[in-house]
C-alpha cells in the first residue's frame, strides 16, 4: 500500500511537470520570436498582421476576478457563518445541498443563465448591451460561492467551541462572538478558501465567453466589454494555424499559469506573515 500510495503521489506530481514542459516548451519560443516585452505589453491583438499583445486580457482577467471576490466573497463568508453558527438543524438539512449543488452545475449551464438573464437585466439598468466587465464579475461571483462557502464553513466548525463560549461568558452576544472571535480564528481556513476561489474566477472560460463581450481592449467603464486570458485561448484556438498564432496562444497560457502561481504564492506569504 505505501508503494501504491507512492506511485499515486508521483502520478500527481509528473502530470503538473508534463503540463508544465508542455507550455513552456511551446511557449517560450513565442515569446522570444515577438518579443517578451511587445507580447506582454502589448495593447493590439490582430494575429492576421502578425500583432500579439496581450495587456488587454491581462487586464481584463484581473478586472473580472477581482468583481468576482469582490461580490462572491463576503456573501459566501456570511452564509458559511451562517451555516456553522446559526442555521437551525431542520434548515440546514435543506440549505448545505443547495450550496454543494452549486459546485455541480456545469460552467457552460452558468453562461446559459447568464445570457438569458443576467445580460438582458443589464440591458435595462444600463442602457448598454449587457454583456461586459460586471456582468461576468457578478456571474462568476455566484459561481465562486460552494467553493469558498464549503471551505469557510468548514474552518469556522473546526475553530474549538471554547473560544466562543469565553465570549459569551465575558458578556458578548452570539453574533459578536461568531464575527469578532469564531470568523478572525478560522481566517487562514476562510483565506484558503478565497484563494481556491480566485482560481476558479480567473480560470473560467466558457461562461465568461459567453456574457463578457470578448473585446481586445482595455475597458474604461464597468459595462466596457472584455477579453480575458481564458477566453482568448477558447476562441482562436479553433481556426489558429500551426505556425506563431499558435504558439502564442499557447504562450497566453504560459502568463496565464505564470499568474496563478504568483496570485498563489503571494497569498501564501501574506498568510505566513499574518
Amino acid at each position: 500500500m505505501k508503494l501504491l500510495f507512492l506511485l499515486s503521489a508521483c502520478a500527481s506530481v509528473a502530470a503538473v511537470l508534463a503540463i508544465c514542459a508542455f507550455l513552456f516548451a511551446g511557449g517560450i519560443p513565442a515569446m522570444r520570436e515577438i518579443g517578451v516585452g511587445k507580447f506582454l505589453t502589448g495593447r493590439v491583438w490582430k494575429p492576421t498582421e502578425g500583432i500579439y499583445g496581450i495587456f488587454p486580457m491581462m487586464i481584463g482577467s484581473l478586472y473580472v476576478t477581482a468583481g468576482a471576490i469582490l461580490i462572491g466573497v463576503p456573501v459566501a463568508v456570511f452564509c458559511a457563518a451562517y451555516l456553522a453558527c446559526f442555521c437551525p438543524p431542520k434548515i440546514y438539512k435543506i440549505l448545505k445541498p443547495m450550496t454543494e449543488l452549486l459546485a455541480g452545475i456545469p460552467s457552460i449551464v452558468y453562461g446559459f443563465f447568464g445570457l438569458t438573464v443576467l445580460v438582458p437585466l443589464m440591458q435595462s439598468l444600463t442602457g448598454t448591451s449587457g454583456k461586459g466587465m460586471i456582468t461576468a464579475s457578478l456571474l462568476l461571483g455566484i459561481m465562486i460561492l460552494p467553493t469558498v462557502t464549503g471551505i469557510a464553513e468548514s474552518a469556522l466548525r473546526a475553530v474549538p467551541n471554547a473560544y466562543e463560549e469565553g465570549s459569551l461568558a465575558l458578556g458578548a452576544t452570539k453574533e459578536q462572538s461568531v464575527f469578532f472571535v469564531r470568523l478572525p480564528a478560522a481566517g487562514s481556513g476562510v483565506f484558503a478558501g478565497v484563494i481556491l476561489g480566485i482560481g476558479r474566477a480567473i480560470g473560467e472560460t466558457m461562461a465568461v465567453v459567453m456574457i463578457a463581450g470578448n473585446q481586445a481592449v482595455l475597458p474604461e467603464h464597468l459595462t466596457d466589454g472584455v477579453r480575458t486570458l481564458t477566453a482568448n485561448i477558447v476562441l482562436e484556438m479553433a481556426y489558429a494555424d500551426f505556425g506563431l498564432h499558435r504558439r502564442a496562444l499557447i504562450a497566453t497560457a504560459v502568463v496565464l499559469f505564470v499568474f496563478i502561481l504568483i496570485i498563489n504564492l503571494s497569498f501564501s506569504l501574506i498568510r505566513k506573515k499574518s
